[in-house]
């Protein structure tokens, strides 16, 4: 897998900050990030990411359902990878061979499926290489 792409993946976390009412500096911060890789035309979410945006978006910050669906639609800029059978059983590999969460392993598996070269994230150890995809942590 080539890193040199200019494919971002966008992992929930930085999705949800963007829309966080509580936490001004990360939603100002989030919001920047998710456009100016929007503005390149180079950002993929995956189909687990839109179901993690509802359900924080919805439970966490106390977002009205459709209010959430309609962000959802926003996202449809960007790449979206369909997590199918033959991801999940990549992902389990990568997260047993990386001592990794499922989900975080899906994360990445999704990213390197996609071709690519970084994930924006809070929730994994930025700096770190796993798959071939760098891991960033915008806000940090």
């Amino acid at each position: 897998m080539s890193c040199m792409s200019d494919k971002t993946f966008l992992d929930t976390n930085i999705l949800v900050y963007a829309v966080d009412e509580d936490d001004a500096p990360r939603r100002v911060a989030c919001r920047a990030v998710i456009a100016s890789i929007a503005a390149e035309g180079g950002g993929v979410i995956s189909t687990q990411v839109l179901q993690e945006f509802y359900v924080a978006a919805t439970r966490k910050l106390g977002m009205p359902p459709l209010a959430a669906k309609a962000v959802l639609k926003t996202f449809a800029v960007f790449e979206i990878v369909h997590v199918t059978p033959e991801l999940i059983q990549g992902a389990i590999d990568c997260s047993v061979l990386n001592t990794l969460s499922f989900w975080d392993a899906l994360i990445i598996a999704a990213a390197a499926s996609a071709g690519c070269a970084r994930v924006l994230t809070e929730d994994l150890n930025a700096g770190q290489t796993v798959l071939g995809v760098a891991i960033e942590n915008p806000l940090g």
